[in-house]
């Protein structure tokens, strides 16, 4: 299920989104550069480890050159793979736009921002003592996300359905498709605390608590950032 595009037109262009995206294909090209040693040490640095920031790590001394607080940032700028970038680099060019427009240029990258650092200290609050570094942009597109679906609640989503050998299009409500994704995202973090395996950050730190509190985040600041005043 691959969401396509919307149908509500922007009265701006989205410069911010499009820097966001841009921003975060340019680190992508950065970690390609790396040898495996040089990524997990540079994941190490930028990317938000639990334990750092609780400072509970057993044998790490802990990031020395950027303070434990800005991973909440930069962490938000890092991935696991191109599926992983891809995936939320499509949702933030399909959404963010929207919500942009609503909000205005300056309000919405605050507005990003503070749903990626509320999101990823979500998911520290559920794994404050993890040695597994947590990366990505879907806390904070899940903010976005959460937003989308307050404002824009019967907005129909052009979706790419596969079935067998075949693909299919069909319109879904943005309610019903980002309603799904946000059960989707909260049952998958209830069930990490089930399993040692730690499930909510599969491959190197896909945090799935992070998407359920930056999708409440958003539905919760979009409001108080604007999103109902008219441009």
């Amino acid at each position: 299920m691959v969401p396509l595009r919307d149908n509500n037109p922007t009265t701006i262009t989205p410069f911010i989104t499009y820097g966001i995206i841009i921003a975060n294909i340019v680190v992508f090209l950065y970690q390609l550069s790396l040898t495996p040693q040089q990524l997990q040490g540079f994941f190490q640095i930028a990317a938000l480890v639990p334990c750092q920031l609780s400072s509970t790590c057993p044998s790490s001394p802990g990031n020395s050159l950027i303070p434990e607080w800005m991973t909440l940032i930069t962490s938000q700028f890092l991935h696991g793979g191109f599926l992983h970038l891809a995936g939320n680099m499509l949702f933030l060019w399909i959404f963010g736009n929207n919500i942009e427009d609503r909000l205005g240029h300056v309000k919405y990258l605050i507005f990003y921002l503070t749903c990626g650092v509320l999101a990823a200290l979500t998911q520290w609050f559920f794994s404050q003592n993890s040695t597994i570094p947590s990366l990505g942009a879907s806390g904070a597109i899940a903010g976005v996300l959460g937003a989308y679906i307050l404002r824009f609640p019967k907005a129909e989503v052009l979706t790419l359905i596969p079935l067998g050998f075949f693909l299919t299009t069909v319109r879904l409500p943005a309610f019903f498709f980002l309603g799904f994704w946000f059960v989707q995202q909260a049952f998958y973090g209830i069930a990490s605390l089930q399993t040692r395996t730690n499930v909510g950050m599969e491959s190197g730190g896909i945090a799935y608590w992070a998407h359920a509190g930056g999708f409440v985040f958003g539905a919760i600041l979009g409001p108080l950032f604007g999103l109902y005043k008219r441009r």
